[in-house]
């Protein structure tokens, strides 16, 4: 009989849910005060502990605190009559199994407290990395991704996912749903920021057909398709003042209509977010709603770069070595010592979808069984040299006047141009939107000038 322990400071609460477990076949002790709990605990063990947040002497996130010091292994369900997005983020990044607010039904606490118990008495599940399709690394920062992804797994908990670009956010949402509960059910990704704002509405939630002009049919959009399971909303930050506010009210409401319909659709969708800019900044400065990012980020992860986790970089560099000698039917099994170290030399700025870049290439250079240093291709300007440093005669003032009157000013300015071009091009893999903006010029300039010069 598993035995729980329930810390309310209001009697009515501690006696309705000692007579409803009671009922339901647990053993159950109660306390007034987290005082009083951890006293308990030093002369009892329980498989579980259910624990108001606002109570006054110690409160249910510093009782949470003190329990898992003791005792990770115990889980620890917080409720609260007092919702709070703050309090949400705090108890589950501290270990909390579930953060339930009242009033709550009576079949939703019993479902979380079996789940709980069940998750106390199954094998803690592996932290290899093969376990979690796709991401690779064993150092410490990694593990606790893990740990965490095990954690908050099985809960409804929102999440948003944080960090530089190419860090592995959306492997880390999958990983996040193949956890859940929902895992047999759909995981249904989409990035923001890819779709035109006139179109992204229809996108998150359907259109009716003969909505707008273009609208020949009726659409399923993106939550209902991921109704029952996990929605992941990559770049989160670039959503407009008005997709947010509808966002929210999904969040709220869990219903919505479909652009130019008149049915409310009621879904039950876990939103996974990710976004490489900082929202709280977004938030400050009016960009970003306060409310929305609060639902949004229940739990908040964070990624780290490439440059934080250097010990990875041997792993990864063996994993994308088997991918591409398999993929381009090459026997490159190996990198050389010293190409090795020029790799953990080398910061990453475009982390670990630049180093899979890099091993690609290099494996599709190499003729020999090993990856040498000269197979390596590594950005100029990852090594900290401006933009254009390499360009002819650019840190050599006499030397820009020779060869701008050898090849006449027209010329010079051209070669220039289009080097300059190509480089942002490269930096950017190729995205002619974000090459413009590394340039500081319009899309539409841009556009022009690589047609020009036929790049």
């Amino acid at each position: 009989m598993a035995e729980i322990l329930v810390v309310d400071d209001e009697p009515s609460m501690r006696e309705f849910l000692k007579i409803l477990l009671d009922k339901s076949g647990y053993s159950i002790r109660t306390a007034a005060s987290g005082a009083e709990a951890l006293t308990l605990l030093q002369h009892h063990s329980f498989d579980l502990i259910i624990s108001d947040i606002r109570m006054p002497d110690l409160t249910g996130l510093a009782l949470l605190e003190n329990i898992k010091q003791q005792d990770l292994s115990i889980p620890v369900v917080l409720i609260t009559a007092y919702a709070s997005p703050e309090d949400a983020v705090l108890a589950m990044k501290n270990g909390a199994y579930d953060y339930i607010t009242k009033p709550f039904k009576v079949d939703d606490i019993l479902s979380v407290i079996k789940s709980a118990l069940g998750s106390r008495q199954e094998k803690p599940p592996s932290k290899e990395r093969d376990s979690f399709t796709g991401i690779i690394g064993n150092s410490p920062e990694m593990l606790k991704i893990y740990d965490l992804i095990q954690r908050i797994g099985p809960t409804q908990a929102n999440i948003l996912i944080y960090g530089e670009s190419g860090t592995g956010k959306e492997l880390v949402a999958q990983a996040i749903h193949q956890h859940s509960k929902v895992a047999a059910n759909a995981f249904v990704p989409i990035t923001c920021s890819a779709i035109p704002e006139n179109l992204i509405e229809s996108e998150l939630f359907g259109h009716a057909k003969g909505s707008f002009t273009g609208a020949i049919a009726n659409k399923t959009g993106l939550f209902e398709l991921a109704n029952n399971g996990s929605a992941f909303l990559d770049e989160i930050g670039e959503l407009s003042p008005l997709i947010q506010t509808k966002l929210l009210r999904v969040l709220q409401e869990r219903e919505f209509k479909k652009v130019g319909g008149t049915e409310t659709i009621k879904v039950k969708v876990r939103i996974i977010s990710a976004t490489n800019k900082n929202l709280e900044e977004e938030v400050l400065a009016g960009r970003f709603r306060e409310d929305l990012f609060y639902r949004l980020a229940v739990v908040p992860i964070r990624m780290p770069p490439l440059r934080e986790r250097k010990g990875d970089v041997p792993l990864l560099v063996d994993h994308f070595l088997k991918k591409y000698s398999a993929l381009f039917d090459k026997e490159v099994q190996q990198i050389s010592s010293y190409a090795l170290k020029v790799l953990l030399d080398y910061d990453f700025p475009g982390n670990v979808r630049e180093l899979e870049n890099i091993v690609e290439r290099g494996v599709a250079l190499e003729s020999s069984n090993i990856i040498l240093p000269e197979s390596l291709t590594l950005s100029g300007h990852r090594s900290g040299r401006p933009l254009g440093s390499d360009l002819p005669g650019v840190n050599d003032s006499a030397a820009t006047e020779e060869l701008a009157f050898d090849l006449g000013l027209e010329q010079y300015v051209t070669d220039i141009e289009k080097r300059l071009i190509k480089t942002a091009l490269t930096r950017t893999n190729n995205s002619r939107m974000k090459a413009a903006e590394l340039l500081k010029m319009s899309f539409r300039s841009f556009r022009y000038k690589a047609k020009k010069y036929n790049i």
